[in-house]
């Protein structure tokens, strides 16, 4: 058998699309009579009928059914590369809806969404923080930046756009009062701020030091979901705080804080960008994650390769 013709296949999925000869016909440019013998001819090389014409409408066969998805497909095809085409020349444009962790835009994204306004004019921005994990697809969100693991989600794709380190902090004051830990066990002796999760109230921590890895649940003084907020309560000299050098940093430099276990951190965190999976990509949430990928390593944050 020769190779199929896929213009062929596509024909076929627009006359059972278009329901009659006719009307699949106008749909392609083609006269009836052309798009009638180019079916017949498919017919013939495939050796099977695809529809069974009557003079009131065509029926597709069992073959013909099974075909068609294959057809579709060949359709769905022609119509992206079109599609891509089309959406590369045009300027991005609309309204971009964001969902973000309010520290995370508060720290490392105004001065890059502000360039990121002034370049792309036809681009409005609606960004939430609200702490929740918006649902993408269901509440019309184009992008959110997550952190940590992501649940699988075959409607959603990912990449990663940033690595953040988590250290333990505290203040000079609270230091002097209770004492500095000598190692992680000792961390049992002191007020402990914690991002979640916590269960059975008691807080999870995993530190690292080159190999060697120490593992244990511990009372929490205090959960936040904000590594800002939790930075900032460890400066006032109420506990030791596990949080980012992004938000560390500056009160580091400060001599706010100083370093707990300095020979120990946390495992990284990945930074992702989400998105639903479509198979074309708009083009205003394309040049945002061009953006996020010019993003840079702010304190505490390094680039992760793309997949």
């Amino acid at each position: 058998m020769a190779d199929i013709d896929p213009g062929d296949l596509l024909l076929f999925a627009r006359i059972v699309e278009c329901g009659s000869f006719s009307a699949a016909a106008e749909r392609v440019g083609q006269p009836k009579s052309t798009v009638s013998r180019r079916l017949s001819l498919l017919e013939a090389q495939l050796g099977e009928r695809l529809l069974q014409r009557t003079t009131r409408r065509l029926v597709l066969t069992e073959f013909g059914a099974s075909l068609l998805e294959h057809a579709r497909k060949v359709t769905e095809e022609v119509e992206a590369a079109g599609a891509l085409a089309q959406h590369r020349q045009q300027a991005p444009s609309g309204l971009l809806r964001v969902s973000m962790p309010g520290d995370f835009a508060n720290h490392a994204m105004g001065a890059l969404m502000a360039r990121f306004m002034e370049k792309y004019p036809a681009i409005s921005l609606e960004i939430d923080l609200s702490p929740r994990r918006v649902d993408l697809v269901a509440e019309g969100y184009d992008l959110a930046i997550r952190m940590g693991n992501l649940p699988d989600d075959s409607t959603l794709a990912a990449r990663a756009v940033a690595i953040s380190k988590l250290a333990l902090y505290a203040s000079p004051g609270y230091t002097t009062l209770r004492g500095l830990p000598e190692q992680p066990d000792d961390l049992y002796k002191h007020d402990l701020l914690s991002l979640p999760p916590k269960a059975n109230g008691m807080i999870r921590w995993k530190l690292l030091r080159g190999k060697t890895e120490w593992e244990r649940e511990l009372p929490a003084r205090m959960i936040a979901n904000s590594p800002e907020l939790l930075v900032r309560m460890a400066c006032t000299g109420i506990g030791i705080a596990a949080s980012t050098e992004l938000f560390a940093q500056s009160f580091l430099e400060s001599g706010q804080l100083v370093r707990v276990l300095p020979e120990w951190s946390f495992p990284t965190v990945t930074g992702w960008a989400v998105f639903p999976g479509r198979r074309l990509m708009p083009a205003k949430t394309r040049v945002f994650l061009d953006m996020l990928e010019s993003l840079g390593s702010p304190v505490g944050a390094t680039r992760a390769p793309l997949p």
